[in-house]
């Protein structure tokens, strides 16, 4: 099963950029499913001092859960394409927000943190190594700092399996073929099937260090198929959880 990585999957998320919100539209609970993930930080204060990282960020659906739940946080959205980093710099933010091109393993070089929390919405399932990018979350968020991973990533079951691939060949490949980007959704409906299930991204996120590890499965149709993964950095005195 050959799927798109680093640079050529940046380049087919470029193209799609300009059809992409449109297209999530079309899932039913797409952003509603993205709050409730947001909302699972429990971030303190509405997010008055803390500084929240938007890993993956896209177009911005993910940056602006986070805006909601955490008004007060400054937040610092990254993506690895700049052409949904565009589309994401064309909507209006308040002076808090930035977005940052880089990939999820160029974030720690660059200088950027400590964060008190990060979202990863998306991300894991489309890079070539997802362990590094753990090691390299955990190096970004402080003692005690909160991670929430949404994302694509089956219950194990063959009727979740069987569902995703339903819904990808009767909508979401014909939805990206009519936009020009059959590659990019070909890519979405594999990659899903390719990746950890639930267990075990739980237990990956377990080995790179992180504590307190849960997965909680969202509503509605994508119910064991998209899930919310909790962790914490360890433990200390930043903890954004009460």
């Amino acid at each position: 099963m050959t799927l798109l990585r680093d640079h050529e999957l940046a380049r087919a998320f470029d193209h799609a950029s300009h059809t992409y919100d449109r297209l999530t539209s079309l899932n039913p609970g797409y952003r509603t499913d993205l709050l409730r993930s947001a909302r699972r930080l429990r971030l303190p204060g509405d997010g008055a001092d803390l500084h929240v990282l938007d890993l993956g960020c896209g177009t911005g659906a993910s940056t602006r859960a986070l805006l909601r739940v955490a008004p007060r946080a400054r937040i610092t959205g990254v993506d690895a394409s700049p052409g949904m980093l565009r589309r994401a710099l064309a909507k209006p933010w308040p002076a808090r927000v930035r977005f940052l091109h880089l990939t999820a393993e160029d974030v720690a070089t660059a200088g950027e943190g400590p964060f008190d929390a990060v979202f990863a919405a998306y991300l894991f399932r489309n890079v070539a190594d997802p362990d590094r990018v753990l090691e390299t979350v955990r190096a970004l968020l402080r003692p005690g700092g909160r991670l929430a991973v949404h994302e694509y990533s089956l219950s194990g079951s063959a009727v979740h399996r069987a569902l995703w691939t339903a819904v990808c060949r009767g909508v979401i490949i014909p939805a990206g073929t009519v936009s020009g980007d059959r590659g990019l959704y070909r890519h979405l409906w594999r990659s899903v099937l390719a990746f950890d299930t639930a267990p075990v991204f739980a237990d990956r996120m377990r080995r790179a260090g992180f504590t307190g590890v849960r997965a909680a499965p969202v509503a509605g149709w994508q119910t064991g198929i998209v899930h919310t993964f909790l962790a914490r950095n360890g433990s200390g005195p930043t903890d954004c959880v009460r």
